[in-house]
Order: structure tokens, then sequence, then C-alpha cells
């Protein structure tokens, strides 16, 4: 029997979707994978962006489905190998269909990814409510791979970096306003794949001040202040809780930071002894939020603040890319790009925020009313989107109106609106 979840009851109201990526006044018309995804700041809740099709949309799918591959062939999101072009050096992303070699029990896995990243997003709520109580350089570009984690049993996208030429691989989050890794000695650590950090071994290390600046900086990163603590009582200590039981704690450290073939001296970043939660066998997690401490701002010197970054398609090579830089461009040739205008808001500066203008279902509109103030947060680190219990409702309605015609199913974990798709392609 095959069974699909779409939608969720809960007041978070998460769901997710194997349709395209559609989104009115919206970013890139192309299927992707998750994560990419959004939510209604006003209530500090997610947003979806992909729409399904209706019952009477299916066989206009599926033959748009057919073309796209006889399109696509072998081509991927960007080019499958790293390169360098007008001074980016580009780094594949990779999707956990075609490129990736293991099978996974999804029904044995998906649950307790649900469950993490119900966690993480009460996180992110918690940090924003604490929140809410530029000279431009002539940037140079590099471009990296970003690959799915789905081989370190992680539902995120992640990058390789290098700290002190120790290879270390990470999530890639933008909702998150600080890097950190695994750090020996440890006095909890999860299972990583591959060796922990060890800052004694290296000669570039150094432990940051509890009384600097940079220390200070930690309440708007992540939402706590930093203390003293770590190796002597005058070190910086950090801590960052992403749910119930999920959390990083260490000590604030400078690095030489390298990532595609480019060296950035004196990164700031979290070295943690003291770490739990279900972040997969990944060495840690890349913050590319708009904090003081993120990768974006110690990096603005060199690539002006700008990124962006392409998500592998579920056909052909299935790679990607994260582009810090303007050369943006690299991705025109391979498929159609829309622009829309980030919204200002001084209360959750640290977050990137769109303007929602509209969603559809199949081909018909959503009322506007339940939409609020219209602002969505872009959170990469989110593998579950979510919508505002009003949005929610409306939606829904529409959702099960055109999926009448098929039988629904049990819900699973989170999800609550489930169909029994045995006998449907």
């Amino acid at each position: 029997m095959s069974t699909s979840c779409y939608l969720n009851k809960d007041e978070s109201a998460p769901w997710i979707t194997p349709s395209k990526f559609f989104f009115i006044l919206t970013m890139v018309k192309a299927t992707t994978m998750l994560p990419f995804f959004l939510f209604l700041v006003s209530h500090y809740l997610i947003i979806i962006e992909n729409v399904v099709h209706s019952f009477e949309e299916k066989k206009v799918f599926n033959v748009q489905m057919w073309q796209k591959k006889q399109q696509l062939g072998t081509r991927s999101c960007i080019l499958p190998v790293s390169r360098q072009e007008k001074g980016a050096v580009i780094l594949e992303m990779k999707d956990r269909g075609h490129c990736s070699k293991n099978k996974i029990d999804w029904n044995k896995r998906l649950r307790k990814h649900i469950i993490l990243d119900d966690l993480l997003v009460l996180s992110m709520q918690n940090r924003i409510r604490k929140v809410v109580s530029s000279h431009i350089l002539e940037a140079s570009e590099t471009q990296v791979p970003l690959t799915s984690g789905i081989n370190l049993q992680t539902l995120n996208y992640i990058v390789n970096i290098g700290l002190s030429s120790k290879n270390m691989t990470v999530i890639f989050d933008t909702g998150s306003g600080l890097t950190w890794v695994q750090c020996e000695p440890c006095m909890s650590c999860y299972n990583q794949q591959g060796p922990i950090f060890k800052p004694s071994t290296s000669s570039s290390y150094q432990s940051i001040l509890c009384n600097s600046t940079t220390c200070q900086s930690l309440q708007s990163a992540t939402g706590n202040t930093g203390t003293c603590g770590g190796s002597n009582s005058s070190t910086c200590n950090y801590v960052v809780n992403y749910g119930e039981g999920s959390y990083t704690n260490g000590e604030l450290g400078l690095e030489h930071l390298t990532f595609g073939g480019i060296s950035v001296s004196s990164f700031v970043f979290g070295c943690g002894g003291n770490n739990k939660g279900l972040f997969g066998g990944v060495s840690g997690l890349m913050g590319l939020g708009r904090s003081y401490l993120s990768m974006i701002s110690q990096t603005s010197a060199t690539f002006g603040g700008v990124f962006s970054y392409c998500l592998p398609t579920m056909e052909g090579g299935a790679s990607g890319s994260l582009v810090m830089g303007n050369e943006s461009s690299v991705f025109k040739n391979v498929t159609p790009i829309a622009y829309t205008n980030m919204v200002p808001n001084p209360q959750l500066s640290n977050f990137y925020i769109l303007n929602l203008t509209g969603i559809d279902v199949g081909v018909v509109a959503l009322q506007t009313l339940s939409f609020g103030n219209g602002e969505i947060l872009i959170d990469s680190g989110t593998v579950i989107s979510r919508l505002a219990p009003s949005v929610y409702k409306a939606l829904k309605a529409e959702f099960l109106k055109q999926f009448s015609g098929f039988p629904l199913a049990m819900g699973f974990s989170l999800l609550d609106t489930c169909f029994n798709l045995t006998g449907h392609e």
C-alpha cells in the first residue's frame, strides 16, 4: 500500500508535498527537494512553498514530469564536480535520490526527523520572541557543493568546510546565526562520522574572552548571552538550544577557515564539547543568518554579504551548489529565476524575510484575508513547512476538496491529512 501525507492539524500545521515548486511571486520555478522553507513571522510559523496538484490535474502533471525528465537527461542543478569560474569556486550539492547509493527506510526514519524538526521550529519561535521583547565592497566569489545529508542520517543539506586544514561536514542553515562544530575534549557528543575537531592540536586556534565584544554578540546570534567558563574562567562560553533535549554548548573560538578554495583568518565559531540531538553524523552546523557572528557577516569583506544556493532536483544528476559572492548567474543557464525583494524588519533583523502575496492550490487562489501581514521567513534548516492556523484551515479545506478523488489514510506523526495512493501512479 502506498500512503502519502500532506497536511497537519497541529497548530503549527506542517505539511510536505511531492509536487512541483510553485509559489506566487516566488523563487525558482523548478522542481525542488526539501528543504527551502518559509514561515509567517506574525505567527512565528513556517509557510508552505509547494503546491499539490488536484485529482483532475494528475494526468497533466505526469506528462509534465515526463517531459521535464526528457529535457533534463543527466543535467543537474550545477555541474557535478567542483570548479572555478570568474573567481568563484563551485561546490557540488547532491540529492538523496539518483545520486544516493543507499536506500533509506523512510517509514522507519521519518518519524524521528519530524519530531526533531518540530523541536527546531519551537526553538526558533522562542528565539524570535526574545528578539521581538552597508557598506558595499567589490566582492570575490566562491561556490561550494551543497549535498543531501541522507548518508549522514539527516534530512538537511550539508557542505564541507576546513578548520585548520581539518575537513568538517556541516548542516547548511540560513536560520542560524552561529557556525559550530563538535570539539575535543568532549564531555558529551553525539555519534559523528569522521574525526572530531581537536583545538589543542591546532597552532592557529584561539579562545575568545568573555569580556570581548564578540562574546557580547552571542545574544543576537543564538538568543543566549555569552558566559565565562570553558578552558579557563575568562573564556567565552556559548549555548544554542534547538528544542527539548537538543543543544550545543562549548567555548567560542577563532580558527583559520577554508572552503571552496577561499581562506578566512580568525573565523569565529562555536567549539562544542557538550552536544546532544538528532544532528545525524555531521560535524556541526553552518550559520548563514544575518547576525554579526554568521558566516555571511564574517565573510562580508570578501563576498559583500551576498550568497545564493541551488537545491538538487529529483531528476537527473541531482547536484547543487552554495555560491558565496555575486556570481548567481551560474544558475541562469540551468533553470528560470524569479526575483523578489527582501522585507526589512528591524525586530527580526537576523532573519531573511519576504512578503507573501498569495497561495494557490492547483489553479484555485486562497483568500488573502487570512495571510495577516504577509511576512514570511526563509529557513533552509527546517525540514517541514508550517502554516499559521488560520491559513492552514483555508488551505486544508481547498486541498481536501480537490483531492476528494483519493481515499484518506491514517495520519502519520505531525501529518494529519494522508491519502491511500494504492493503484495510483
